[in-house]
């Protein structure tokens, strides 16, 4: 880090809005409370730093993820303590899992309260151990400006993720002297030896039926254009997991689908039929079968040494930056034959069909393919059959054609918030968050936030009176006994009119293209509230 020594003296509260517009920080989002109004005073003096509100401290942090995801930077989040901090938990669990930057600021109760059950205490940082790449709590007001530096470094090095900083009250009224500092970080990541490079040219060499699993880890590291120029003079074939859609242009022929539980069956066989396996930033976890037929044919890269050997043992692997590694090999054996051999594996995946005369999931996921398809979009999702139907109609063949999902921890309530963040990062770009009825009641509320921001986002409710995944999954192993799946909604179009919300109820096919024409008409946001078979499956 270089340092130009230019001094003055101000508020700790002044002082980290100092230092995170030294960081380059222009937007956060949170809900202000008692404990932290001295850092909502400096930015209400301040315009520098647009700041979102939210309805949910949880919903600021998955927004501040959807920020982070849109534009490659660090997302901010401030809450205050208590409740407002503990109300971050799961949205931090998310980003760490799937790793996305992300500074929390936390309000808390002053020195002499900490540890005596105050009002509105809590120890966040102890709670917070296991899911962050590190947690700080700030006593004193010098400590400010090298904590969140630090704390930025943390978040934005190796595999990415959130840092805590548990801000005591008694800093924001002390003075401190602030340093304007010029940044530099170092790049400390770990270095890729010759040895490395010529272990991985040599594997694919010396393979017949080498098999790219494109993973999260390839976004992160803005890999896609050296993926495919590698694949363009290769053509080894590619499969992607559900964090790694949309790395890989999915009409490129050498692509055979989704991997996992409910992936493409090509995809799936891909694993078991290849004599090499390069994961490129995957995780192989639960939800990715036939992971015990890659023992001694997994070839891991991967920035984080913690994902080696985690969930599939392997003593090949290399651990740095996927895209620096991709850039440095050289690879002068063409596969074609092999993957002529594999589009036969295509005509195994399943054909989505209709059971009923009602509107079915896939339909409507088709349609907005179909009428999107040309749109430069950011897509979002929440949790449930939605998802998997989202991501496996929607295409995507360029790097402006994406789609966020929370992959790790499937949260119940992501898609809207981290929708939101996309929207602020862009608002020329529309988003289409994808959701359904059980998961929208998670975050509606944000609706609000939508308006309030006139942001450019669309609302697909794909409403079919169940928690739909929980369902399927008890007429499997339940012998369809429906335990508190069956699930009321609002009237979702009154609801969005209370919130000065347009939307529109379809009931059936022919009223999908009148509704999509109406929500993109404009750049307001718009809901569009599907009646779908209710007993459909994936």
């Amino acid at each position: 880090m270089i340092t130009q020594n230019i001094t003055t003296t101000i508020t700790g509260a002044k002082a980290i809005i100092e230092a995170l517009k030294n960081l380059n920080v222009d937007t956060v989002f949170g809900y202000p409370g008692g404990v932290v109004v001295d850092i909502y005073d400096e930015l209400y003096k301040d315009n520098s730093i647009k700041h979102i509100l939210t309805r949910h401290e949880q919903s600021a942090v998955h927004a501040a993820e959807g920020y982070a995801r849109a534009t490659n930077k660090c997302g901010v989040v401030i809450v205050t303590s208590g409740p407002g901090a503990t109300n971050t938990i799961t949205g931090i669990v998310n980003a760490y899992i799937d790793g996305y930057p992300l500074i929390i600021l936390t309000g808390q109760v002053s020195n002499n309260l900490i540890g005596t059950n105050a009002f509105q205490e809590a120890n966040i940082c102890d709670m917070v151990k296991t899911c962050t790449k590190a947690a700080f709590q700030i006593t004193s007001a010098k400590d400010i400006q090298d904590t969140l530096y630090l704390a930025y470094k943390i978040a934005t090095s190796g595999k990415k993720g959130p840092v805590v900083i548990d801000l005591v009250k008694d800093i924001f009224k002390e003075t401190v002297q602030l340093t304007n500092k010029i940044n530099t970080f170092e790049n400390d990541e770990n270095k890729i030896t010759t040895s490395d490079l010529t272990a991985l040219e040599t594997a694919i060499t010396n393979s017949n039926k080498p098999l790219i699993v494109a993973g999260g880890g390839v976004k992160h590291s803005q890999a896609e254009y050296t993926l495919l120029n590698i694949v363009k003079k290769t053509n080894i074939p590619v499969v992607s997991t559900m964090m790694g859609l949309g790395t890989f242009p999915q009409d490129n022929s050498n692509y055979f689908g989704m991997i996992g539980v409910f992936g493409d069956n090509s995809a799936n066989q891909l694993l078991t039929e290849s004599d090499l396996v390069i994961s490129l930033g995957a995780r192989f976890n639960d939800k990715i079968t036939k992971r015990n037929e890659l023992n001694g044919k997994l070839f891991q890269i991967d920035i984080n040494p913690d994902e080696i050997s985690k969930n599939v043992k392997t003593d090949k692997f290399i651990i740095g930056d996927i895209n620096d590694i991709l850039k440095k090999i050289h690879i002068n054996k063409d596969f074609s034959g092999w993957s002529k051999i594999c589009q036969t594996l295509k005509i195994s995946n399943k054909k989505q069909e209709k059971t009923t005369n009602l509107l079915h999931s896939f339909e409507v996921i088709q349609a907005i393919e179909n009428y999107t398809k040309d749109k430069n979009i950011t897509f979002t999702s929440e949790v449930g059959q939605h998802q998997l139907w989202t991501v496996k109609n929607l295409k995507f063949n360029n790097k402006n054609r994406k789609i966020f999902v929370s992959g790790g921890t499937g949260t119940m309530g992501f898609g809207l918030p981290a929708a939101i963040g996309a929207s602020v990062a862009d608002k020329s770009n529309c988003v289409v968050c994808i959701t359904g009825d059980g998961s929208f009641q998670m975050s509606l509320h944000e609706l609000a936030t939508c308006k309030e921001n006139n942001l450019n986002i669309k609302i697909i409710i794909l409403n079919n009176g169940y928690l739909g995944m929980v369902r399927q999954i008890q007429e499997k192993q339940c012998n369809c006994r429906y335990s508190q799946t069956k699930i009321s909604s609002p009237d979702f179009v009154a609801l969005a009119k209370s919130y000065g919300i347009n939307a529109i109820k379809v009931n059936n096919y022919n009223e999908i293209k009148p509704a999509l024409d109406m929500a993109f008409s404009n750049n307001d946001t718009f809901i569009i509230d599907f009646s779908i078979e209710p007993m459909e499956i994936l």
